[in-house]
């Protein structure tokens, strides 16, 4: 095994891997609800139940993906060459997602379930072996910390970029937000960056660990996954986290585009913006100022209590959301950029505490399975997600929504729950799980150190 730190180039290379899944995650998180209600012409309803179906599966996907990739083997390693093979068949699926055919409502409804499903297959077939490449890149604990901080800087540089401009592109190619051209082709610009940055995460990156015991056996791995308490706790700390943000996420734009009153454009950096695009840049923004937070208070108090401050801290401020009015344009921002400040500072911890928990697997066990391991991350997200928007669309229908109409007082009401009450409560369930998580500091620096020196005896 290589002891070769990791420099400068390589951590950049890491991040423009999420720079670019983070791009097309984000749109979907924000915009892909109100793009299927408002110019696909789907039910809200409809739009949840799809959400549902297409992503538990997609969810049980990743454990399948990881499998894959902890069992390839290749010059470039086995994680990295995915990066590669994968990218263009995600930007192409990923613009397919975004196109509105001519069909009837059942023909639009079976082709948003095909593209949606595949775009979620692909993203897993990316993300995963992206995601564990952090596991075999240094078995530094301070390498992993500054690694998951550079990626989620540049997961947060990737949102920004995309979510600054995605209206824009689309009102330049088709004139409105409601125009199909428009999105067709703004997503696809957005696909060949997607391309050009995971290509450049490939050759950028460097695989240096190589197991102790390195076996290939699919029952053992999913054993030592199952006595693997931190996984599981990450597993459930990582779904609340996800809901929490996919709930604010999805009823983001609705909130603006229904609710919030002041509807004035301005321009910034000679690009005109609305205030939801505002809204979503300044959180973007302050997700990228937790993140750089998150690795000198996690080296100083922990990554296990940095977690639980950080999030319990959310939830309390989204709770307050709710009690702001649609004219409190100043409390609105600031609350935005508090709490996505917040929420920033948890993703570098929980990917950095995947890669304890791939050691903690090798160090109890003697073997070790980082793919396995680490599409728990993607399992999360996906788990997160799902709830998080299928809520979002059953929540919507619930309360009465009908697309590109005015609503009603309880409608709007709903909005306002959506975006502050509910986040709260899942912000609250992954501070319960992250609270029994047993890896603290003084762990994994006793587990480091055995692990390299059982490394050091069996050099591979």
């Amino acid at each position: 095994m290589s002891n070769s730190k990791v420099g400068i180039s390589e951590k950049i290379g890491y991040g423009l891997g999420d720079f670019a899944s983070s791009m097309f995650w984000k749109i979907f998180s924000m915009y892909l609800m109100l793009f299927y209600t408002d110019v696909f012409g789907l039910a809200p309803a409809v739009v949840g139940t799809m959400f549902l179906i297409t992503r538990i599966w997609d969810s049980f996907f990743d454990p399948i993906v990881g499998i894959l990739a902890d069992r390839t083997k290749t010059k470039w390693g086995k994680f990295r060459p995915y990066l590669f093979w994968v990218a263009i068949p995600f930007a192409i699926i990923g613009v397919l997602t975004f196109y509105v055919p001519d069909f009837d409502q059942k023909g639009k409804i079976i082709y948003a379930y095909i593209t949606y499903s595949l775009m979620m297959m692909v993203y897993s077939l990316i993300n995963v072996p992206y995601a564990s490449l952090l596991g075999v890149m240094s078995s530094d604990r301070k390498d992993r910390n500054s690694l998951s901080s550079y990626r989620m800087v540049f997961a947060f540089g990737g949102s920004l970029l995309a979510l600054w401009l995605l209206e824009p592109l689309i009102k330049y190619f088709g004139g409105n937000m409601n125009s199909p051209e428009g999105w067709f082709w703004a997503i696809t610009i957005f696909g060949v960056l997607t391309t050009l940055f995971f290509w450049g995460c490939f050759f950028l990156t460097k695989e240096r660990i190589q197991p102790v015991n390195e076996q290939s056996n699919l029952k053992e791995d999913l054993k030592d996954l199952w006595k693997n308490k931190p996984w599981w706790i990450l597993l459930g700390a990582g779904v609340g986290a996800l809901v929490f943000n996919s709930i604010r996420d999805g009823a983001a734009v609705y909130y603006f585009k229904y609710y919030f009153e002041n509807q004035n454009t301005f321009k910034l950096f000679g690009i005109e913006n609305t205030p939801t695009s505002l809204y979503l840049v300044l959180g973007q923004a302050a997700n990228i100022v937790g993140v750089i937070l998150a690795t000198p208070i996690a080296n100083k108090i922990g990554k296990k209590n940095t977690f639980l401050l950080a999030m319990f801290t959310a939830a309390v401020l989204s709770v307050s959301f709710f009690y702001l009015g649609k004219d409190d344009v100043l409390l609105t921002m600031v609350l935005q950029a508090l709490i996505s400040m917040c929420a920033g500072c948890i993703f570098p911890l929980i990917w950095s505490m995947y890669a304890d928990s791939a050691d903690y697997s090798e160090y109890t066990q003697g073997r070790r399975a980082t793919g396995l391991v680490f599409s728990a991350s993607s399992m999360s997200q996906k788990l997160g997600w799902t709830i998080g928007g299928s809520l979002t669309g059953w929540l919507l229908a619930y309360y009465g929504f009908q697309a590109n109409m005015v609503q009603e007082h309880g409608t709007l009401n709903g909005i306002k729950l959506m975006l502050s009450i509910f986040p709260g409560i899942a912000a609250i369930i992954s501070v319960v799980f992250i609270f029994f998580y047993p890896l603290n500091d003084k762990k994994i620096t006793e587990m480091e150190a055995e692990l390299n020196a059982r490394r050091a005896n069996n050099p591979q």
